[in-house]
Protein backbone atom coordinates (compact mmCIF):
# COMPACT_ATOMS: atom_id res chain seq x y z
CA UNK A 1 0.00 0.00 0.00
CA UNK A 2 2.86 2.79 1.02
CA UNK A 3 4.77 1.73 -2.09
CA UNK A 4 1.62 2.38 -4.31
CA UNK A 5 0.30 5.57 -2.34
CA UNK A 6 3.89 7.52 -2.78
CA UNK A 7 5.09 5.58 -6.13
CA UNK A 8 1.60 6.39 -8.05
CA UNK A 9 -0.25 9.21 -6.75
CA UNK A 10 -2.54 9.36 -9.75
CA UNK A 11 -4.06 5.57 -8.58
CA UNK A 12 -6.66 5.83 -6.32
CA UNK A 13 -5.60 3.01 -3.58
CA UNK A 14 -8.29 1.41 -1.76
CA UNK A 15 -6.96 -0.25 1.24
CA UNK A 16 -9.68 -3.28 2.31
CA UNK A 17 -9.03 -5.03 5.86
CA UNK A 18 -10.92 -6.88 8.49
CA UNK A 19 -8.27 -5.51 10.52
CA UNK A 20 -8.05 -9.26 12.83
CA UNK A 21 -5.71 -10.14 15.32
CA UNK A 22 -2.97 -9.08 12.97
CA UNK A 23 -4.36 -6.07 11.45
CA UNK A 24 -2.52 -2.57 12.62
CA UNK A 25 -3.81 0.77 10.93
CA UNK A 26 -0.58 2.29 12.79
CA UNK A 27 1.24 0.38 10.03
CA UNK A 28 0.34 3.24 7.49
CA UNK A 29 0.04 6.10 9.44
CA UNK A 30 2.68 7.82 7.35
CA UNK A 31 -0.28 8.17 4.41
CA UNK A 32 -2.74 7.52 6.10
CA UNK A 33 -4.17 11.06 4.77
CA UNK A 34 -2.93 11.60 1.50
CA UNK A 35 -5.41 11.71 -0.96
CA UNK A 36 -5.56 8.83 -3.18
CA UNK A 37 -5.64 6.49 -0.33
CA UNK A 38 -8.87 4.93 1.29
CA UNK A 39 -9.15 2.40 3.90
CA UNK A 40 -12.39 0.04 4.06
CA UNK A 41 -12.77 -2.01 6.93
CA UNK A 42 -14.52 -5.37 5.33
CA UNK A 43 -14.34 -9.58 5.48
CA UNK A 44 -13.36 -10.48 2.36
CA UNK A 45 -15.95 -13.28 2.90
CA UNK A 46 -18.61 -10.71 2.93
CA UNK A 47 -19.17 -10.78 -0.71
CA UNK A 48 -22.41 -7.85 -0.40
CA UNK A 49 -20.03 -5.38 1.21
CA UNK A 50 -16.85 -6.51 -0.91
CA UNK A 51 -19.41 -5.95 -4.10
CA UNK A 52 -20.79 -2.55 -2.79
CA UNK A 53 -16.76 -1.34 -2.21
CA UNK A 54 -15.97 -2.55 -6.13
CA UNK A 55 -19.18 -0.65 -7.10
CA UNK A 56 -18.11 2.59 -5.07
CA UNK A 57 -14.52 2.97 -5.88
CA UNK A 58 -15.30 1.67 -9.78
CA UNK A 59 -12.43 -1.25 -8.90
CA UNK A 60 -10.49 -2.08 -12.19
CA UNK A 61 -7.60 -3.91 -10.28
CA UNK A 62 -7.00 -6.01 -7.14
CA UNK A 63 -3.98 -7.19 -5.67
CA UNK A 64 -5.11 -10.02 -3.05
CA UNK A 65 -2.87 -10.28 0.02
CA UNK A 66 -5.67 -10.95 2.54
CA UNK A 67 -5.29 -14.32 3.77
CA UNK A 68 -4.94 -16.35 7.48
CA UNK A 69 -0.97 -16.93 7.44
CA UNK A 70 0.23 -18.20 10.42
CA UNK A 71 0.73 -22.05 10.15
CA UNK A 72 0.52 -22.91 13.82
CA UNK A 73 -2.62 -21.17 14.14
CA UNK A 74 -4.20 -23.06 10.54
CA UNK A 75 -2.90 -26.86 12.81
CA UNK A 76 -5.06 -25.85 15.54
CA UNK A 77 -8.12 -23.53 13.62
CA UNK A 78 -8.65 -25.03 10.28
CA UNK A 79 -11.86 -23.91 9.51
CA UNK A 80 -10.78 -19.95 9.33
CA UNK A 81 -8.39 -20.68 7.03
CA UNK A 82 -10.34 -22.22 4.60
CA UNK A 83 -13.30 -19.75 5.38
CA UNK A 84 -10.88 -16.63 4.74
CA UNK A 85 -8.48 -18.06 2.13
CA UNK A 86 -10.75 -20.29 0.36
CA UNK A 87 -14.08 -18.34 0.43
CA UNK A 88 -12.60 -15.09 0.46
CA UNK A 89 -10.51 -15.43 -2.29
CA UNK A 90 -13.91 -16.77 -4.32
CA UNK A 91 -15.97 -13.70 -3.03
CA UNK A 92 -13.06 -11.71 -4.25
CA UNK A 93 -13.30 -13.22 -7.71
CA UNK A 94 -16.96 -13.17 -7.96
CA UNK A 95 -16.89 -9.65 -7.25
CA UNK A 96 -14.40 -8.77 -9.77
CA UNK A 97 -16.38 -10.76 -12.13
CA UNK A 98 -19.92 -9.43 -11.93
CA UNK A 99 -18.29 -5.69 -11.76
CA UNK A 100 -16.12 -6.07 -14.93
CA UNK A 101 -18.87 -7.98 -16.56
CA UNK A 102 -16.68 -8.51 -19.78
CA UNK A 103 -14.92 -5.91 -20.16
CA UNK A 104 -11.44 -7.19 -18.98
CA UNK A 105 -9.13 -4.18 -21.04
CA UNK A 106 -7.25 -2.46 -18.29
CA UNK A 107 -8.08 -4.98 -15.89
CA UNK A 108 -6.62 -7.61 -13.20
CA UNK A 109 -6.57 -9.64 -10.42
CA UNK A 110 -3.32 -10.48 -9.03
CA UNK A 111 -3.42 -13.05 -6.44
CA UNK A 112 -0.28 -13.06 -3.70
CA UNK A 113 0.19 -17.32 -3.19
CA UNK A 114 3.04 -18.78 -1.42
CA UNK A 115 5.27 -21.26 -2.16
CA UNK A 116 4.16 -23.76 0.98
CA UNK A 117 1.65 -25.11 -1.92
CA UNK A 118 4.34 -26.79 -3.70
CA UNK A 119 5.07 -28.99 -0.15
CA UNK A 120 8.79 -28.88 0.48
CA UNK A 121 12.29 -30.29 -0.74
CA UNK A 122 14.76 -32.66 0.86
CA UNK A 123 17.30 -31.16 2.66
CA UNK A 124 20.22 -33.61 0.89
CA UNK A 125 19.16 -31.97 -2.82
CA UNK A 126 20.00 -28.79 -2.81
CA UNK A 127 19.92 -28.68 -6.47
CA UNK A 128 16.36 -29.12 -6.45
CA UNK A 129 13.95 -26.00 -6.89
CA UNK A 130 10.32 -25.00 -7.12
CA UNK A 131 9.18 -23.67 -10.60
CA UNK A 132 6.49 -22.84 -11.40
CA UNK A 133 5.77 -26.28 -13.16
CA UNK A 134 6.58 -27.83 -9.89
CA UNK A 135 2.97 -29.92 -8.93
CA UNK A 136 1.18 -28.60 -5.68
CA UNK A 137 1.51 -30.76 -2.99
CA UNK A 138 0.41 -29.20 0.41
CA UNK A 139 1.53 -29.99 4.16
CA UNK A 140 -0.54 -27.85 6.11
CA UNK A 141 -4.04 -26.84 6.22
CA UNK A 142 -2.83 -23.58 5.51
CA UNK A 143 -0.91 -24.44 2.41
CA UNK A 144 -3.80 -26.53 1.29
CA UNK A 145 -5.89 -23.24 1.70
CA UNK A 146 -3.92 -21.38 -0.43
CA UNK A 147 -3.85 -23.69 -2.83
CA UNK A 148 -7.11 -24.23 -2.70
CA UNK A 149 -7.20 -20.27 -3.65
CA UNK A 150 -4.69 -20.28 -6.34
CA UNK A 151 -7.13 -23.77 -7.88
CA UNK A 152 -10.02 -20.87 -8.03
CA UNK A 153 -8.32 -17.66 -9.69
CA UNK A 154 -7.11 -20.20 -12.17
CA UNK A 155 -10.86 -21.67 -12.49
CA UNK A 156 -11.91 -18.36 -13.12
CA UNK A 157 -9.70 -17.25 -15.42
CA UNK A 158 -10.48 -20.31 -17.29
CA UNK A 159 -13.87 -20.76 -17.06
CA UNK A 160 -15.21 -16.74 -16.78
CA UNK A 161 -12.44 -14.62 -18.78
CA UNK A 162 -11.19 -13.03 -15.72
CA UNK A 163 -7.62 -11.81 -16.62
CA UNK A 164 -5.72 -12.98 -13.67
CA UNK A 165 -2.25 -13.74 -12.53
CA UNK A 166 -0.78 -15.54 -9.11
CA UNK A 167 2.65 -15.14 -8.01
CA UNK A 168 4.03 -17.46 -5.85
CA UNK A 169 6.83 -15.81 -2.79
CA UNK A 170 9.26 -17.41 -0.58
CA UNK A 171 9.11 -16.26 3.18
CA UNK A 172 8.78 -12.45 3.77
CA UNK A 173 10.81 -10.78 6.56
CA UNK A 174 11.07 -6.84 7.94
CA UNK A 175 9.58 -3.74 9.22
CA UNK A 176 5.85 -4.10 10.78
CA UNK A 177 6.24 -8.75 10.81
CA UNK A 178 3.20 -9.36 13.05
CA UNK A 179 5.49 -10.48 15.77
CA UNK A 180 4.14 -14.14 15.93
CA UNK A 181 6.25 -15.34 12.64
CA UNK A 182 10.09 -16.41 13.27
CA UNK A 183 12.29 -13.45 12.99
CA UNK A 184 9.84 -11.03 14.67
CA UNK A 185 9.13 -13.47 17.63
CA UNK A 186 13.39 -13.76 18.17
CA UNK A 187 14.10 -9.98 18.62
CA UNK A 188 10.97 -9.73 20.64
CA UNK A 189 12.16 -13.04 23.19
CA UNK A 190 15.45 -11.17 23.06
CA UNK A 191 14.78 -8.01 23.72
CA UNK A 192 12.58 -8.99 27.09
CA UNK A 193 15.10 -11.90 28.36
CA UNK A 194 12.63 -14.66 26.78
CA UNK A 195 13.82 -18.06 25.26
CA UNK A 196 13.97 -18.48 21.49
CA UNK A 197 11.86 -21.23 20.88
CA UNK A 198 13.23 -23.38 17.88
CA UNK A 199 11.12 -25.99 16.41
CA UNK A 200 12.87 -29.87 16.26
CA UNK A 201 16.37 -29.89 15.75
CA UNK A 202 16.42 -25.97 13.41
CA UNK A 203 17.62 -27.40 10.18
CA UNK A 204 14.52 -26.58 8.18
CA UNK A 205 15.71 -24.40 5.66
CA UNK A 206 13.49 -21.41 4.37
CA UNK A 207 14.19 -19.21 1.73
CA UNK A 208 14.04 -15.56 2.84
CA UNK A 209 12.86 -12.43 1.06
CA UNK A 210 13.19 -9.21 2.21
CA UNK A 211 9.61 -7.48 1.92
CA UNK A 212 10.57 -4.12 -0.04
CA UNK A 213 11.89 -7.00 -2.58
CA UNK A 214 8.82 -8.59 -2.54
CA UNK A 215 6.69 -5.05 -3.20
CA UNK A 216 8.97 -4.73 -5.89
CA UNK A 217 7.85 -7.83 -7.69
CA UNK A 218 4.58 -7.13 -7.61
CA UNK A 219 5.05 -3.78 -8.65
CA UNK A 220 6.08 -5.67 -12.00
CA UNK A 221 3.70 -8.28 -11.91
CA UNK A 222 0.74 -6.20 -11.64
CA UNK A 223 2.18 -3.95 -14.54
CA UNK A 224 4.09 -6.06 -16.45
CA UNK A 225 2.95 -9.80 -15.84
CA UNK A 226 1.50 -12.03 -18.66
CA UNK A 227 -2.15 -12.75 -17.37
CA UNK A 228 -2.97 -16.20 -16.69
CA UNK A 229 0.73 -16.41 -15.54
CA UNK A 230 2.36 -17.84 -12.42
CA UNK A 231 5.44 -16.18 -11.29
CA UNK A 232 7.67 -17.58 -8.39
CA UNK A 233 9.73 -15.22 -6.34
CA UNK A 234 11.98 -16.21 -4.13
CA UNK A 235 14.84 -14.41 -2.44
CA UNK A 236 18.31 -16.89 -3.23
CA UNK A 237 18.73 -16.68 0.36
CA UNK A 238 18.07 -20.01 2.22
CA UNK A 239 18.88 -20.63 5.76
CA UNK A 240 18.59 -23.11 8.45
CA UNK A 241 15.71 -21.44 11.13
CA UNK A 242 19.05 -22.49 13.46
CA UNK A 243 21.28 -19.92 11.46
CA UNK A 244 18.86 -16.91 11.39
CA UNK A 245 18.14 -17.37 15.18
CA UNK A 246 22.16 -17.12 15.43
CA UNK A 247 22.61 -14.72 13.40
CA UNK A 248 19.96 -12.58 15.94
CA UNK A 249 22.02 -13.44 18.68
CA UNK A 250 25.21 -12.21 17.59
CA UNK A 251 23.49 -8.93 16.60
CA UNK A 252 22.00 -8.09 19.62
CA UNK A 253 25.16 -9.44 22.38
CA UNK A 254 22.76 -12.03 23.75
CA UNK A 255 20.14 -15.05 23.38
CA UNK A 256 19.21 -18.53 24.76
CA UNK A 257 17.75 -21.06 21.95
CA UNK A 258 15.23 -23.53 23.55
CA UNK A 259 14.41 -26.56 21.56
CA UNK A 260 11.04 -27.14 21.57
CA UNK A 261 8.83 -29.99 20.55
CA UNK A 262 8.63 -30.19 16.05
CA UNK A 263 5.62 -28.89 14.40
CA UNK A 264 3.03 -31.43 13.41
CA UNK A 265 3.75 -32.11 9.36
CA UNK A 266 6.77 -29.59 9.73
CA UNK A 267 8.22 -29.06 6.12
CA UNK A 268 11.61 -29.27 5.66
CA UNK A 269 13.07 -26.94 3.10
CA UNK A 270 11.86 -24.25 0.80
CA UNK A 271 13.81 -23.31 -2.31
CA UNK A 272 12.33 -21.04 -5.40
CA UNK A 273 13.90 -20.44 -8.40
CA UNK A 274 13.18 -17.19 -9.94
CA UNK A 275 14.11 -17.83 -13.38
CA UNK A 276 10.84 -17.11 -14.75
CA UNK A 277 10.40 -13.53 -13.12
CA UNK A 278 13.79 -12.64 -14.09
CA UNK A 279 13.97 -13.56 -17.86
CA UNK A 280 10.40 -11.43 -18.07
CA UNK A 281 10.15 -8.93 -15.87
CA UNK A 282 14.23 -8.21 -14.68
CA UNK A 283 13.31 -8.59 -11.06
CA UNK A 284 15.99 -10.03 -8.80
CA UNK A 285 16.02 -9.65 -5.33
CA UNK A 286 18.14 -7.11 -4.09
CA UNK A 287 18.70 -7.44 -0.21
CA UNK A 288 20.76 -9.87 1.06
CA UNK A 289 19.59 -11.69 3.88
CA UNK A 290 22.31 -10.53 6.32
CA UNK A 291 21.54 -7.19 5.25
CA UNK A 292 18.48 -7.40 5.47
CA UNK A 293 17.85 -8.86 8.74
CA UNK A 294 20.62 -6.56 10.23
CA UNK A 295 17.99 -3.34 8.59
CA UNK A 296 15.03 -5.37 10.25
CA UNK A 297 16.86 -5.79 13.66
CA UNK A 298 16.82 -2.09 13.82
CA UNK A 299 13.54 -1.62 12.78
CA UNK A 300 12.86 -3.23 15.70
CA UNK A 301 15.02 -1.25 18.25
CA UNK A 302 13.97 1.89 16.94
CA UNK A 303 10.02 0.64 16.93
CA UNK A 304 9.46 -0.47 20.08
CA UNK A 305 6.40 0.47 20.69
CA UNK A 306 5.16 -0.73 17.98
CA UNK A 307 5.71 -4.73 19.14
CA UNK A 308 4.90 -4.16 23.08
CA UNK A 309 1.51 -2.54 22.44
CA UNK A 310 1.08 -5.89 19.95
CA UNK A 311 2.68 -8.41 22.43
CA UNK A 312 1.17 -6.53 25.68
CA UNK A 313 -2.38 -7.89 24.38
CA UNK A 314 -4.30 -10.69 23.45
CA UNK A 315 -1.27 -12.04 21.56
CA UNK A 316 0.42 -12.93 25.22
CA UNK A 317 -2.19 -15.43 26.02
CA UNK A 318 -1.74 -16.91 22.00
CA UNK A 319 1.80 -17.01 22.98
CA UNK A 320 1.12 -19.50 25.91
CA UNK A 321 -1.13 -21.40 24.75
CA UNK A 322 1.17 -22.30 21.56
CA UNK A 323 4.43 -22.22 23.70
CA UNK A 324 3.70 -22.45 26.86
CA UNK A 325 3.30 -26.57 27.46
CA UNK A 326 6.13 -27.53 24.63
Amino acid sequence: VRLFVTKYPDYRIVNLDKLTYAGNLANLKDIEQAENYSFERCDICDYEQVLAIFRKYRIDGVIHLAAESHVDRSIKDPFTFARTNVMGTLSLLQAARVCWNGDWAGKLFYHISTDEVYGDLPLDRPDLFFTEETPIHTSSPYSASKASADLLVQAYHRTFGVPVTISRCSNNYGPYHFPEKLIPLMIANVLNDKPLPVYGDGKNVRDWLYVEDHCRAIDLIIHNGRVGEVYNVGGHNEKTNLEVVQLIIAALGKGEIKFVRDRAGHDRRYAIDPTKIHNELGWLPQTKFEDGIQKTIQWYLDNKSWWENIISGEYQKYYERMYGNR
